[in-house]
């Protein structure tokens, strides 16, 4: 795909235009701890995040510390968290993340990232999610909806979500990072969708390579 290069009256136009159209657009997981949000966030890998809150629901009900699953067995945990898919590995993460916590940082989830990545099933993405909303501390976090968005609309052109993650940090204002985030989950899931873009819907087609792309292609095709 072809890329027009955005300058910073442009980026900002985007970032602004997006947050009009997501005004709403906040962390949809359900938590009151970080320790919460954390596993939380484990079980949304490839799992929406309706589902996650019908499990935590429960889930927290009965156990909410990294002691609690810490004593639990794999097999109990996977019995609670089996609806939300890939449970064997989520629960052996969770297991695993919440005996590190318990043991080595006294029950608390750290809230720096270097310590964050060393957990057992943390990634950056978990990483971020939990410092931006549980800490309140500036980050983005890439998930498929963050990596797709920027890079169809042309903010980067990486290939992977780490590499995604520090090319938005580079033009993106730090006290933006995680609110942008948000809106960006917002924007791949109600309008710039996987399969079939709601491009019509959006606000910011004239900025977006992917659209303009798509246009150019039409009118290449009727000249034919």
């Amino acid at each position: 795909m072809k890329s027009y290069k955005k300058n910073k009256k442009n980026i900002s136009i985007i970032l602004n235009s997006l947050e009009q159209m997501h005004p709403d657009a906040k962390c949809e997981l359900n938590y009151t701890t970080p320790f919460e949000l954390l596993i939380a966030t484990i079980l949304s890998a490839q799992c929406t995040d309706v589902r996650v809150n019908k499990v935590t629901e429960e889930l927290f009900k009965k156990y909410n510390t990294a002691e609690d699953f810490a004593s639990l067995d794999i097999e109990e945990i996977e019995e609670n968290i089996k609806t939300c898919g890939l449970y064997r590995s989520k629960a052996k993460k969770i297991k695993e993340t919440s005996e590190k916590i318990f043991s080595e940082y006294k029950g608390k989830v750290p809230d720096n990232i270097e310590q964050l990545i060393k957990l057992p099933g943390v990634g950056r993405k978990t990483a971020d999610v939990v410092l931006s909303n549980a800490f309140g501390k500036p980050a983005i976090a890439v998930d498929t909806h963050v990596f797709r968005v920027t890079n169809r609309i042309g903010l980067v052109n990486e290939k992977t979500p780490e590499k995604t993650e520090f090319a938005l940090m580079d033009i993106i204002p730090k006290n933006r990072w995680s609110k942008m985030h948000h809106v960006f989950i917002f924007q791949g899931r109600y309008i710039c969708k996987a399969q079939r873009p709601l491009c019509d819907k959006c606000e910011i087609k004239p900025y977006c390579d992917f659209y303009c792309e798509e246009i150019f292609s039409n009118e290449k095709t009727k000249k034919r």
